[in-house]
């Protein structure tokens, strides 16, 4: 059985959670502030993480920060708070995913079904093959459809970034800081440009990417 760690506040909120979680076949353990979050992770070591960001003793990402320091367990944020700044700080400090509330109860379980399969696959395969093309990112060598694909060394870099993390997304920050440096992390208009190019190369409708999704605002994910 799956153990989900819900941390939330809200009473009310966290025991419909508990419920649904284990009407649906999850083991929940709840905590209600960060401190007894980062206790119950050290002692249960959970399968997957809801967390709320608002929290009474400290905020979300400081949790985030601290579960990283030991864990790469897939983190799902619930929180109201909807700015993009938000989105953005709790997805660089390592979460996962970023749900908003309210929220419906089959997007959220539909995330978790999401998170689970991903932290399942097995990491650092170094060959990637989909439908409509194949990466060796050990040789870098790319096809489509059976011919040779010439990508540029900014571009594996992305590809090799964004593979890393499949069906999660990878913050435009950690894209420039990883691909450029500090010195463009506000470049963004680079990663528009280079997936762009990305997309015509790989994709079988560029204008429709079904592989290089953009998350508005906030980042890229790898769609295997």
């Amino acid at each position: 059985m799956t153990t989900v760690l819900v941390v939330e506040d809200e009473a009310q909120l966290l025991r419909a959670l508990q419920i649904n979680l284990r009407t649906h076949g999850y083991h929940p353990v709840t905590a209600v502030d960060g401190a007894s979050a980062l206790a119950a992770a050290s002692e249960h070591r959970p399968d997957l993480v809801l967390l709320d960001l608002g929290l009474p003793d400290m905020d979300g990402v400081q949790v985030i920060a601290g579960l990283r320091v030991w864990t790469q367990v897939p983190i799902i944020v619930l929180s109201a708070r909807h700015g993009p700044e938000d989105k953005v700080e709790a997805l660089d400090a390592g979460a996962d995913d970023y749900v908003t509330k309210p929220f419906g109860l089959e997007e959220l379980l539909a995330r978790l079904r999401a998170a689970e399969r991903r932290s399942s696959a097995a990491p650092g395969t170094p060959v990637v093959t989909t439908a409509d093309f194949r990466l060796d990112l050990v040789g870098r060598k790319a096809e489509r459809r059976g011919e040779q694909v010439r990508l540029t060394p900014t571009e594996w870099r992305i590809v090799e970034l964004l593979v890393r993390y499949p069906g999660q997304l990878v913050a435009q920050q950690k894209l420039l800081l990883e691909v450029w440096g500090p010195a463009y992390a506000r470049e963004v208009q680079y990663l528009r440009v280079y997936l762009n190019q990305l997309r015509r190369k790989l994709e079988p409708d560029p204008t429709r990417p079904r592989y290089f999704i953009t998350e508005s605002g906030m980042g890229y994910r790898f769609e295997p």
